[in-house]
Order: C-alpha cells, then sequence, then structure tokens
C-alpha cells in the first residue's frame, strides 16, 4: 500500500555499539522505520532524501517505508527473456497464423537486439535455435530435450541480448525498425510483411509497458514511417470471363494421366471465381455446407476453413488449422448464392470424386486435406497450358487468390450492389470500394470504346494538297 502520512524525525546518534553510528527514524501509516549510517554525512543524506520526497507529495510504501524515487528498480530483463515470457502468454491463444508470424518477428528482433560476444553461432544455427526452439511453446510445459548445438546457441543469446530497457535508444529503436524492412538475403520485404512485423513488435512493446518493464512505447520516439502499402489490387491479376474459363479447362489436361491432379481441382477454382470465396474456404467446403438444386441457384453456407499452416503451428500435429471463417465469430456463418454453372459443376464432382470422410467436397486421392502448395503448383501448369507466353510471364492470375479478385471485380463491374458483394464475399464495403473496383481485366478498352462511340468514331481523312489541285483543273 501507499500512503502519504509520513513523519520523520531528527537523527539520533547510538552510543552503544563500539563504533559511533547514527539513525535515522520515520513512520508510515504509523508504521516504524529506521536505517543506521556509520557517518553523520550518510544518514543526514538519506534523510534529506525522505523529506524531499515528502515535501514533494510523494506516497510513501508501507512495507518497504521508501517512497518510489528511493525504490531500487528491478534489474531489467534481457530482450530475449521478455521475449520468451510475451511468447508464453500469448501462445495459447493465438491462431497458427499468427503463432508462425509473432515467432519469425521476435527471431528476427532477436538477432539484431544481440551484443558482440565471443562464440557467436553461424547465422544459420542461429536462426534454427530461435525459429525452430527458442520461439515455439511447449503446451506441455515440458520442453523436448535440445541437440547440443541447439542448447549451446540458445546458452550463448542468453548471454549476449540486450537489455530491453536499450529499446529506449533511439538509435537502438531505429536498427530493430529498419530490420523489419529487409529479408533474410537483404532485399526489400514487401510492404505488408513490414506492417505484419511491425504489428507483432508494437504488441510485444505494449505488453512490456502494461506489465512495467517499459514506462512508455518507444516506437513513439522515433520518427520512423513504414513502407506505404498498396490499396488497390493490382489490375494486371484479374482475368476477364473469357481467360477464367480457358483457365478452368486447362485444368482439366493438368495430370490427365496421372491421378487426374487437375481435373480433381477443377471445381475448387471455380468456388473460388465464380463464388467468390478464398482458397481455405473452398478447401474446407464440405457437401453438408451446400444447397445444390438440380435447377436454378444454389448456396453454399461457409463456416469453416481449412488454410495451410504447418505441424509446428497448430500445435496438434496437424498440417492444416480447422477454425471459422476470417473476421468474423467462431459459429457465424456466411452465406454465399452460386450461379447455376457451378451447381452443376459441383454436383459433377461429387458424382464423379465423391467426398472426403467428414464430407469435404475437395480431398486428394487418399481423402487428404488439398495443400497449399499443391493446388498452387496445379494453378501454374494449368497457366502454362491457357495463357500466352506473355500473358504467363505476366502478374495475370498468378495466384489461386486472383480468382477471387476476378470474381468481386466482376460483380462489382456488373453494378452489383457493393453491400450485397460484401456480404457474399465476407468482406467491408470500405475495403471492397478500395480494393476492387478498377481491376477487371479489359475495362479500359471497353471505356475507351464508349468515348470513341461518343465522339463520333475515327475523324474523315483530309486529302493532301496535290488531289486538291488534281482536283481543280
Amino acid at each position: 500500500m501507499k500512503s502519504q502520512d509520513v513523519r520523520i524525525w531528527e537523527i539520533r546518534r547510538n552510543k552503544s555499539s563500539k563504533r559511533p553510528s547514527y539513525e535515522v527514524r520515520w513512520k508510515v501509516a504509523g508504521k516504524s522505520f529506521s536505517k543506521t549510517f556509520r557517518t553523520k554525512a550518510l544518514a543526514d543524506s538519506h534523510r534529506s532524501s525522505l523529506v524531499k520526497a515528502s515535501r514533494a507529495g510523494e506516497s510513501f510504501d508501507t512495507e518497504t517505508g521508501l517512497p518510489d524515487s528511493m525504490t531500487e528498480a528491478p534489474p531489467s530483463l534481457t530482450w530475449y527473456e521478455f521475449a520468451r515470457k510475451y511468447l508464453a502468454m500469448k501462445w495459447p491463444h493465438a491462431a497458427p497464423n499468427s503463432r508462425d508470424s509473432m515467432n519469425e518477428t521476435l527471431t528476427l528482433v532477436t538477432t539484431v537486439l544481440l551484443e558482440k560476444k565471443p562464440g557467436r553461432p553461424t547465422d544459420v544455427v542461429l536462426r534454427k535455435a530461435l525459429r525452430g526452439w527458442a520461439f515455439v511453446h511447449c503446451s506441455t510445459g515440458e520442453e523436448p530435450e535440445r541437440p547440443a548445438e541447439i542448447a549451446n546457441a540458445l546458452a550463448w543469446v542468453e548471454k549476449a541480448s540486450m537489455r530491453l530497457t536499450e529499446l529506449k535508444r533511439p538509435a537502438i529503436m531505429r536498427g530493430v525498425l529498419d530490420a523489419l524492412t529487409l529479408k533474410l538475403d537483404g532485399s526489400h520485404a514487401s510492404p505488408e510483411t513490414v506492417r505484419r512485423k511491425r504489428a507483432v513488435l508494437s504488441n510485444v512493446l505494449r505488453y512490456a509497458v502494461e506489465v512495467g518493464e517499459l514506462t512508455e512505447n518507444p516506437v513513439s520516439a522515433v520518427q520512423w514511417k513504414p513502407p506505404k502499402i498498396a490499396k488497390e489490387i493490382d489490375r494486371r491479376v484479374v482475368v476477364n470471363p473469357d481467360q477464367a474459363r480457358e483457365l478452368l479447362t486447362a485444368l482439366t489436361y493438368v495430370g490427365l494421366y496421372k491421378r487426374a491432379r487437375g481435373r480433381r481441382m477443377v471445381a475448387l477454382f471455380a468456388c473460388m471465381y465464380f463464388g467468390g470465396l478464398r482458397p481455405a474456404e473452398a478447401v474446407g467446403l464440405r457437401i453438408q455446407d451446400c444447397e445444390l438444386p438440380e435447377r436454378g441457384w444454389g448456396r453454399l453456407n461457409l463456416h469453416r476453413t481449412r488454410p495451410t499452416v504447418g505441424k509446428r503451428w497448430t500445435g496438434n500435429g496437424a498440417v492444416h488449422d480447422h477454425r471459422g471463417l476470417k473476421n468474423r465469430s467462431e459459429d457465424e456463418v456466411r452465406p454465399v448464392p452460386i450461379p447455376p454453372h457451378l451447381v452443376r459443376m459441383l454436383r459433377r464432382h461429387v458424382k464423379e470424386f465423391g467426398t472426403a470422410d467428414d464430407g469435404r467436397l475437395f480431398c486428394n486421392e487418399r481423402g487428404g486435406v488439398i495443400g497449399s502448395s499443391s493446388y498452387s503448383r496445379t494453378w501454374e501448369d494449368a497457366r502454362a497450358l491457357a495463357l500466352t507466353p506473355e500473358q504467363f510471364a505476366s502478374p495475370l492470375a498468378g495466384t489461386p487468390y486472383d480468382l477471387r479478385h476476378a470474381a468481386l471485380s466482376s460483380w462489382l463491374n456488373a453494378g452489383v450492389d457493393s453491400a450485397e458483394v460484401a456480404e457474399r464475399a465476407g468482406n467491408s464495403v470500405e475495403v471492397l470500394l478500395t480494393r476492387y473496383a478498377k481491376c477487371l481485366d479489359g475495362r479500359q478498352e471497353i471505356a475507351n470504346r464508349r468515348i470513341e462511340e461518343l465522339l463520333g468514331g475515327e475523324p474523315a481523312e483530309e486529302p493532301d494538297e496535290e488531289e486538291e489541285e488534281d482536283g481543280s483543273g
């Protein structure tokens, strides 16, 4: 407890000891305290500090008898110690992808905040130790035995890690922020990657303030601006309807004589284009979530996703996470109407390939979840078949996610109400209007043609002077 009820007495000489000593006595909230010094000068200095704090209106601790200004601060944790403490707090409640991002950022910052001490491990070993061991939380509380190389590397990190309070120095903080902008090879990271890592770092430092390790977030003391993030989708990645159909057709030829790899995924990619689904939503789609009538429009009732994240981050040994929809509560459902063409494709897919044991429409030949690396390779093969060499070398439909971009852009450009598009896509209206409205491939040509028609077409060619003279004779 704290109190401002303080009484301080004059210094008293202690004559009972062989050597003279001097005692400072005071009370805090009626509780007596004293401290003995060998010289009167030391005692007078201590008493003066108490009096000064009392006159300044400081509160005194009823346990130690001292004001805050005279309380010795506990030794600051090292960055490495605090980062591990933060990880243990955050890990159980974080999604697998968030765990991966947190691990990556803590590893990077730790390598920056190391003092020059002998015995430093190689960069490869250092990163392996931090990324694979130090910043992976064990839910059972018992960490597996570390190989000697890893144990030695982490023992060195414990000794070489700077104190957390060193981040108060603007030069140190700026060095950390600058490191977020670079890849391992020294090239520039994407603005989105920088934003994500900076968000993790800011969260760590806010926690340090929350638990009293720092008095304020040191980021605020540095005039540093992150790279700007492009708000609009690159229109070069968005296919038009003809290109989308050609790509879906090309998928049927991928792996034609080997497990029908492409044909198994035609309907998967069609869900991204005709339904606007995110890849992880399409991968997790189950037959019991689908309304597929024989005629007319159908409906997909989305409520689970299966993103690929890796065994290290899920905590249960599974490669894929099993979670609710992005930016929605755990059990919220998003209904998505789908056109008759997609309904027919899904019905054909189920008839030809069946479903997995848990009802998933899309699975590999063993019934497992289709991984992002698998469907990404298949998509790249389809691009090589469907696109011209110039288009293949361009960003056009460079990733499966670009099919979703094309879907939302097409809906908006067709005049569908933005609120309805937002509801189907699981985005906000603001995101749609900011990112998607200008993306449809070929939209400029349509606009140019309409402007040309408005202006009355090409102007008539004027005859040259010689033709005019010849005609006058």
